[in-house]
């Protein structure tokens, strides 16, 4: 599925079988993929089908990249078709165990929080919060959902700000704060018969959905093709006609960083790197009865990469590992003169 298709155009059964094959075709991506076939399972109101999916997943006897983002996923989801009990038994297992990755806590916490169950989730966001941004300079991306549901739930409980939430506001970057946004009485201007307050209600939907759209794009980057010394060795040493592409290894590092910047400074939201190597390489060009000599398949390949789910978004922040591998900050690496 394209990410500029319109949802309401989606046969989300369809989607999910196409993407159950595509599995069995790239079993190292299997676990991004069926995942991606459970929220399609999930849209299209076959909730059993998505939980079989999240125990296959589960039972594998490959190990999980993200484990307790299956199963954060699996409890939201059986929640919805009336297995609370299973679903509470697998939350409490999820913040017992304390995960690094700040997804699982934003799915469980929204899932306490759609049940109403809104102490729970205040004490979950609370939880996953403390855990991940404790001494921690710069909140990374993928954490802003923690603090910002972690308002919301605070917001609706009438609790007073506290330094977390001083944090959150600091970072929404909307027009409309997030006090606005997340004021529980907000409804009640719906039905209002005055049209100012109505379309004062319109812009802050218009700013809400604004965020939405942002989180729900980063997945799908523009993505741009990384090699390692050694990979891009391999390469050139066995298709010499692509070391036009690629001069030297120093060249091939500065120039990903330029094209990212260029097309930054274009406005190209959503940008990213994806690692490539030649096995992998080789068996795209295999599948597209193509040479891996021709360069025209670099793009493609890229391109097929980040569908998968490979693509790390560029630029990570500066105190994070840079992109290339040299184990140094992107500040003093690659982001040096950003």
């Amino acid at each position: 599925m394209r990410p500029d298709t319109p949802a309401e155009n989606v046969d989300h059964t369809a989607e999910a079988a196409r993407l159950e094959r595509t599995a069995g075709l790239y079993p190292e991506d299997a676990e991004h993929l069926l995942l991606q076939a459970a929220a399609h399972l999930e849209l299209a109101g076959d909730r059993p089908g998505a939980t079989t999916l999240y125990d296959r997943l589960l039972a594998s006897d490959t190990p999980l990249e993200k484990p307790y983002l299956v199963r954060a996923l699996k409890a939201s989801n059986l929640w919805e078709y009336d297995h609370e009990a299973e679903a509470r038994a697998i939350i409490d297992g999820v913040r017992a165990a304390a995960p690094r990755d700040p997804a699982p806590w934003v799915i469980v916490a929204e899932a306490l929080e759609s049940h109403d169950e809104l102490e729970a989730a205040q004490d979950t966001f609370t939880q996953g919060t403390v855990l991940l941004l404790t001494d921690v300079p710069e909140p990374p991306y993928a954490t802003l959902p923690l603090l910002f549901g972690r308002h919301r739930v605070r917001r609706m409980l009438g609790a007073a700000h506290d330094e977390w939430d001083a944090l959150a506001d600091t970072l929404h970057s909307s027009a409309i704060s997030l006090d606005e946004l997340h004021d529980p009485k907000r409804i009640w201007s719906l039905g209002s018969d005055n049209p100012a307050e109505l379309q004062a209600e319109i812009s802050r939907l218009q700013a809400e959905l604004s965020t939405y759209r942002e989180a729900l794009s980063r997945p799908f980057p523009v993505a741009v093709l990384h090699w390692s010394a050694p990979e891009l060795a391999e390469l050139t040493a066995a298709y010499p006609d692509l070391t036009s592409e690629y001069p030297s290894h120093e060249e091939h590092l500065a120039t990903i960083e330029a094209s990212l910047r260029e097309l930054a400074m274009s406005g190209t939201p959503n940008l990213g790197i994806v690692t490539a190597t030649v096995p992998s390489y080789e068996a795209f060009a295999a599948s597209e009865a193509a040479s891996p000599s021709d360069a025209t398949l670099l793009p493609q390949y890229a391109t097929t990469l980040a569908a998968r789910g490979l693509a790390v978004a560029w630029p990570p922040q500066r105190t994070s590992e840079c992109w290339c591998g040299s184990g140094a900050a992107y500040g003093e690496c690659h982001g040096v003169t950003q």
